[in-house]
């Protein structure tokens, strides 16, 4: 389902992933762990597209995904919850969750988002009771539910 194979990559001289090699197949679950500085986030944004490696390859269900933009790799089904819980703090709950499924905005769509709408308020009723509710003034507790809502309302 992933492949990751031999990612290297760079912070100037720093060489922050060396040859990473991983796979996951499907319905497993992985968990990356190591202390800090080892590169964990950083393979993270390689896989979803932040960063581009400097060599290697990523496949996601034979699909070479290496070098797409963000955007391309959400289409493929590949969600990322930024540990740094970047959300749009000017922004409600509710738009911040909204930004969650842009993809999918179409007149077919809206239905299935709305369904997936309930399904996070469900996980998380707190974010219903504050949708309107800017998200910078969010406690941290709740900004992070708010990250993995959004998400979660890609579909990944």
């Amino acid at each position: 389902m992933l492949e990751v194979k031999n990612i290297n990559f760079f912070y100037g001289a720093i060489h922050a992933l060396k040859e990473v090699s991983m796979e996951v197949n499907r319905g497993e679950i992985i968990a990356l762990i190591g202390s800090n500085g080892a590169g964990k986030s950083t393979l993270l944004n390689v896989i979803s597209g932040m960063l581009w490696p400097s060599s290697g390859n990523i496949q996601f269900e034979g699909t070479d995904i290496t070098h797409k933009k963000p955007n391309r790799i959400v289409k493929f089904g590949i969600g990322h919850v930024p540990e740094e819980k970047q959300l749009f703090a000017p922004l409600t709950v509710m738009e911040n969750l909204e930004l969650g499924a842009y993809l999918r905005f179409s007149w077919r769509g809206k239905k299935e988002i709305s369904q997936d709408l309930e399904r996070v308020f469900e996980l998380f009723p707190i974010l219903k009771d504050r949708r309107k509710q800017l998200a910078g003034t969010l406690s941290g507790g709740e900004r992070q539910m708010l990250t993995i809502g959004r998400a979660l309302m890609s579909r990944p």
